[in-house]
């Protein structure tokens, strides 16, 4: 039971986190923002620590429920946010990341459960790996998401001269869409070794590299739009509100393949408490 004591209190301290984001957002004043990000990091330690334990616990890398994953996710996203602040300080993009984040997180607080007993295909070192990465890649495209959303509400307070308000705190069209890309060049990767690794676990726990899974079509299906979305940028020149509605197109694939499939087309990967 102490991992879901920990989470919870990483849970209060990224939802004072992402109320600081918020009215750093409305007041523009860069106070909230310096201690959002401070609690948001204090939050990330416990949050690490709740995982480390519920490992150790459960004898197992804790990613098979829905609330494992979410937390996970979570996990991963405050994680990249972090990293993407100490290069880019951009501040105002905790204030759109850290609700994203805190959605997973309040989930995994609430109704996760001691963990149980699973199969002994999932007890697997390639487990730790195939998850590690996809997750991470995961985080990217959300990251990417975030930035594209960023990007169109910027292009619009510049297209309708609205230059103040909100138009004062965004980054300039070009740091965002630079933004935009080096996110899908980390997160491509990930997902790439992510499907890899998958498909070698999947020999291992199941005999086959490849059954056509609803998690391993979607998989595949979002890999081929954000390989889409690359060779776009990188030879045909799609850039800005293109790229932007593109990522946000692949985010949403992320999603379902994240959540959807699991939720409405069960199958090897259909999580072990649904």
């Amino acid at each position: 039971m102490m991992d879901l004591w920990i989470i919870r209190l990483a849970a209060g301290l990224y939802l004072v986190s992402t109320l600081l984001y918020l009215l750093f957002l409305y007041r523009l004043e860069e106070r909230f923002s310096q201690w959002a990000l401070r609690l948001l990091m204090v939050g990330f330690g416990l949050h690490t620590l709740s995982f480390v334990v519920r490992w150790v616990v459960g004898g197992h890398f804790p990613v098979t429920t829905i609330e494992d994953s979410l937390s996970f996710f979570s996990w991963a996203l405050a994680g990249s946010y972090i990293a993407v602040q100490h290069l880019y300080s951009m501040p105002v993009l905790g204030a759109f990341v850290s609700p994203l984040n805190l959605l997973g997180v309040l989930y995994a607080a609430v109704f996760s459960k001691p963990p149980g007993v699973i199969t002994p295909a999932l007890r697997s070192g390639w487990l730790t790996v195939h998850a590690t990465t996809s997750f991470i890649g995961y985080a990217a495209f959300a990251l990417s998401f975030v930035v594209s959303v960023l990007y169109l509400l910027q292009e619009h307070y510049i297209k309708k001269k609205s230059l103040g308000g909100m138009f004062r705190r965004l980054p300039s069209l070009h740091t965002l869409d630079s933004l935009n890309y080096r996110m899908l060049t980390i997160g491509f990767p990930f997902l790439t070794i992510g499907i890899i690794t998958g498909a070698i676990w999947a020999e291992y726990a199941w005999g086959s590299y490849w059954s056509w899974d609803p998690k391993e079509t979607w998989s595949l299906i979002t890999w081929f739009i954000y390989a889409a979305i690359l060779h776009g940028r990188m030879t045909v020149g799609w850039r800005g509100k293109r790229a932007a509605i593109l990522a946000i197109v692949g985010f949403a694939a992320v999603l379902f393949t994240f959540l959807g499939v699991n939720l409405l087309l069960p199958g090897l990967h259909t999580y072990a408490n649904m």
